[in-house]
């Protein structure tokens, strides 16, 4: 076995049949039907359940799948870390992310990542995942946070493991801010500052589809200064806005909790710097 044979056989798992895997691997399908018949026969063992139209693996494949994986990321590290020795690593990775606590985990790999090669720069847009995915796929952004499902077959991502809570901003001398909840009930009342990528969520729950929306945004910190002015009530992250010291407002949770967790997502089969590399397989860790 070598590290190629191991990158073709997870790609047919990934794209679920050998024909998809050949078209993304550039190669040809009979090219590829032959070098899976070949593993198969090295290790004397069946890897795919055939007869069925998607990929189905054996007990025998599955283990494959996760040395695979473990072979071809301990590759891709040792190759990456060997590089950046050689070549003094430098360059840029272009990060797109929307507003939330759990850029933490991106922020955590570039403190690692400047530690140990200070030439490395990096460039953050902060967006909603509309923004954002235009522009990863413009190649604008190399990788992204986002708040959505995504197309599988078009990026590759990771899902981060906490949750981000929905509640209401809104000024401190609110009658409202006396409560340790709002509900939705609540919410039918007032005029709402909504952040763009949630709408249809919010405005889908049958509860909320007559809910006066008097602004949408994608960065809270601008729908803070409308709150903070009397426009309306924000709905947003819990935690992003500073609500201590002089500033008039503060956050409370929704009774009915609305939580969205985050997914870092990149361009499948992209074509990256050593330096976007190198933090890809930092994420990959997570």
């Amino acid at each position: 076995m070598d590290i190629r044979i191991m990158e073709y056989y997870l790609a047919v798992i990934r794209e679920g049949n050998i024909s998809s895997a050949a078209e993304a691997l550039h190669i040809s399908q009979p090219a590829l039907s032959r070098q899976i018949k070949d593993l198969e026969e090295e290790l004397g063992v069946t890897l795919f359940e055939r007869g069925s139209r998607k990929i189905k693996l054996t007990e025998e494949g599955k283990i494959l799948r996760k040395r695979a994986e473990e072979i071809v990321h301990l590759m891709q590290m040792t190759e990456g870390e060997i590089s950046a020795v050689h070549n003094h690593l430098s360059g840029e990775i272009h990060i797109g992310a929307g507003e939330s606590r759990a850029f933490h985990h991106i922020s955590e790999i570039a403190g690692k990542i400047h530690a140990m090669y200070p030439d490395i720069t990096f460039t953050i847009n902060s967006g909603d995942t509309k923004d954002l995915m235009e522009q990863i796929d413009e190649g604008i952004i190399d990788i992204a946070l986002i708040f959505t499902e995504y197309d599988h077959a078009v990026y590759q991502g990771i899902q981060l493991p906490e949750e981000d809570r929905l509640s209401l901003l809104m000024r401190k001398d609110d009658p409202l801010s006396q409560k340790e909840t709002v509900s939705l009930s609540d919410l039918k009342e007032l005029p709402l500052i909504v952040p763009r990528s949630a709408v249809d969520r919010i405005t889908s729950n049958p509860v909320l589809a007559d809910i006066k929306i008097v602004g949408i945004y994608n960065l809270i910190y601008n729908a803070s200064l409308f709150v903070e002015d009397g426009v309306g009530y924000a709905i947003g992250f819990d935690g992003l806005i500073n609500t201590t010291g002089d500033r008039n407002l503060t956050f409370r949770p929704l009774e009915r909790q609305f939580t969205q967790s985050g997914s870092i997502i990149w361009k499948k089969y992209g074509v990256y710097t050593p330096a976007v590399n190198l933090f890809l397989n930092y994420i990959k860790e997570i």
